[in-house]
């Protein structure tokens, strides 16, 4: 419409037209898009090498969970589970997806590097030292955590300020937020009350540092005031569901769609599905807690907001117009079947009259390996083969378009690869999870095994794809 404006003007001459750009002048253009997939890349990678590292413990250790999950071994896995591999992965693709979900830039780059740095220092710290059971090391490593978190609060909070229009979407990430430092102060509270103080400062180190420990003497005594293994529970919840699983399925209503050819069919269910899931959250840790039977009327009312949201993806899939499904978005339909059985087995665990007998034990074992393996892994490595594929795609490629030859999305890795991974992990899983059930030490490395050579799977098709952000591989 350029010939209704009053400003336009005609083009030059033919002869005046100035010649392009030499092919030459894309390389710093790449080089400038490589280095901004670099900040996501390295969260992710942590991630990945954190998961293997867990499997590789389980494989190593099967009596972890073929025993009760209350040991100082199992709380060390399970928080290179969700610290170093879930939350490093999620703060990676955050810190992509959350201005393109939202049609904005991120507020800061150079404070997402720092936080890396934080992150890094304090998950690997907090684990370490859980492993040896050293809990004031672990509530000093939790700290420096604790600061990259809030670093990571404050970035992306200020990017959602920038959001033109405020959505569901934009919803479930600020409360996910919110849960995520609620999860890290109950957790620094959690390892501050397991610490002795002096009664008295001995050293003048001490005395400088007084009104920090009376502080802390204080918080210990008020946490001390509950049932320790129900506000370990309480914290276990509030991190897997407030911010991991609350953010699964706020997102999911974005790169589903995308990458299916769909849309929202309904933006009632979405919103109902997330104020259903934060208000059964806030009322089943209240009642874990406290103990008190309203956290089965808590485990309900997040049990119907999965229902709400399993229906709004179920309608997104069949009105999509991309008919059949790539492995990538097998991977994260599985995880949902699995996200299914892992409700209903919450749902009968949270039931009141529960007696805490070996089986009851085990099958809590099985809830949370079932919900950070069967579900979040088997969905974050889905969503990897579509993500990372596209991060290096668009980093590398997508300047020479026009230019020269380049290759598809497809050209990347290996789909005979992430079939055979698909399958491995499946069976890895099944086998993992009944020896977990049948607390059977002879059986779990081999269901871990087949684990790790899922893992490894993934790694060579993540090597195939990365080596694309070395010079250019153009026919």
């Amino acid at each position: 419409m350029e010939a209704l404006s009053p400003t336009y003007s005609a083009p030059e001459p033919v002869a005046t037209i100035r010649p392009a750009a030499p092919r030459a002048a894309a390389v710093p253009l790449a080089a400038q898009a490589v280095a901004s997939v670099f900040l996501p890349l390295r969260f992710v990678l942590t991630g990945v090498a954190s998961l293997f590292l867990g499997v590789l413990l389980l494989t190593l250790r099967p009596d972890l969970l073929a025993t009760y999950h209350y040991n100082q071994y199992i709380i060390a896995v399970t928080h290179l589970f969700t610290l170093g591999f879930v939350t490093s992965v999620i703060m990676g693709a955050m810190y992509q997806l959350v201005p393109v979900a939202l049609e904005t830039k991120l507020y800061s780059p150079r404070l997402a590097k720092w936080q890396f740095v934080c992150h890094l220092v304090g998950v690997a710290g907090m684990v370490w030292m859980f492993w040896r059971w050293d809990l004031k090391q672990v509530g000093h490593f939790g700290s420096v955590f604790a600061v990259g978190v809030a670093l990571f609060v404050f970035n992306i909070g200020r990017t959602l300020r920038r959001v033109p229009r405020w959505n569901p979407i934009a919803t479930a990430i600020a409360s996910a937020l919110g849960w995520l430092a609620l999860t890290v102060l109950v957790g620094l509270a959690l390892a501050a009350a397991k610490c002795a103080y002096p009664d008295e400062p001995s050293s003048i180190a001490a005395r400088a540092v007084a009104p920090a420990l009376v502080a802390l003497r204080a918080l210990a005594g008020f946490v001390g005031r509950f049932d320790q293994m129900a506000a370990m529970h309480a914290h276990a919840h509030l991190g897997a569901v407030g911010f991991i699983l609350l953010l699964l399925v706020g997102f999911s209503f974005k790169l589903v769609p995308m990458f299916t050819l769909s849309e929202v069919r309904s933006w009632q269910r979405v919103r109902w599905s997330l104020g259903l899931l934060n208000a059964g959250l806030a009322l089943a840790c209240f009642g874990i807690l406290l103990r008190q039977p309203v956290k089965f009327a808590g485990a309900l009312v997040v049990a119907g907001g999965l229902a709400v949201y399993l229906v709004e993806i179920v309608a997104i899939l069949r009105a999509r117009k991309r008919r059949v499904l790539d492995w990538g978005l097998r991977y994260f339909v599985t995880a949902l079947t699995v996200l299914v059985a892992t409700g209903l087995l919450g749902v009968a665990l949270s039931w009141p009259r529960l007696r805490l007998t070996s089986f009851t034990g085990q099958m809590e074992n099985l809830y949370g390996f079932a919900f950070l393996v069967g579900v979040v892994a088997l969905a974050i490595l889905g969503m990897l083969y579509k993500i990372l594929p596209f991060l290096v795609w668009h980093a590398r490629y997508s300047p020479l378009i026009g230019r020269q030859k380049v290759p598809s999305l497809a050209d990347l890795y290996s789909p005979r690869l992430q079939i055979a991974g698909y399958w491995t992990f499946l069976a890895g899983f099944i086998a993992t999870a009944v020896a977990t059930l049948a607390a059977s030490e002879r059986a779990l490395p081999w269901g871990c095994g087949l684990l790790l050579l899922s893992l490894a799977i993934f790694a060579v098709n993540a090597a195939l794809i990365l080596r694309h952000l070395a010079p250019p591989r153009t026919p």
